[in-house]
C-alpha cells in the first residue's frame, strides 16, 4: 500500500514539473510540420515580435535580439502573451553570453555586456541595450539574462 502511494505522488510530481511555463499561449509557425528555428530551453516560444528568440524571464518572457552591425544585443521585457512589451521597474540587466563559433569555425570567446533601458519612463522600460564587440560576429549565441526586475532577482537563458 505505501509503494502504491509513493508512485502515485512520484507520478503527480513528475506531470507537473513536465508541464513547466503555462501561460496559456501558444506556438504559432507558419508552417505547422516544421519546428521554429530558435526557441527556449524550458519550452518552445517561437520567435518574438522583433524576430528574435524568446525565453521566460522571471515572471515574463523576454525576447533577445541582436544588431550585428552595431555589435549591439537587445533583451525586450515582453508580457504572457508574448507580442507585447511591458515596462518593468529595472536600472540593469546583465547578459552573459557562452563562447560560440561563427559559422567558418572562428571562435567568439565569452562576453558579458550590461544592458540599459533605452525607453525608460517614469523609473520603468521594457527594452535594453547594450554593446560588445563580439556581438558583431554573426554566430548563434546562447547564454543568460540576469536582474532585478520590479524588486526581485530574475533570471532567464536563451538559445539561438
Amino acid at each position: 500500500m505505501k509503494n502504491g502511494l509513493k508512485i502515485g505522488c512520484a507520478l503527480i510530481i513528475a506531470a507537473v514539473v513536465a508541464t513547466g511555463c503555462d501561460s496559456g499561449s501558444k506556438r504559432t509557425d507558419a508552417k505547422k510540420d516544421t519546428p521554429p528555428a530558435k526557441e527556449s530551453k524550458e519550452h518552445g516560444h517561437g520567435h518574438g515580435p522583433n524576430g528574435g528568440v524568446l525565453f521566460d524571464f522571471g515572471k515574463y518572457h523576454a525576447e533577445f535580439t541582436v544588431d550585428h552591425g552595431k555589435a549591439e544585443a537587445t533583451v525586450l521585457i515582453i508580457g504572457n502573451d508574448e507580442k507585447t512589451p511591458v515596462a518593468v521597474a529595472a536600472k540593469e540587466l546583465t547578459l552573459t553570453i557562452k563562447e560560440t563559433k561563427t559559422k567558418d569555425g572562428k571562435v567568439v570567446p565569452a562576453m558579458t555586456v550590461k544592458l540599459l533601458p533605452k525607453d525608460e519612463a517614469n523609473g520603468k522600460a521594457s527594452k535594453f541595450v547594450g554593446s560588445d564587440p563580439g556581438i558583431g560576429n554573426v554566430a548563434d549565441f546562447e547564454g543568460t539574462v540576469i536582474g532585478e526586475v520590479d524588486g526581485k532577482p530574475s533570471q532567464g537563458e536563451f538559445k539561438e
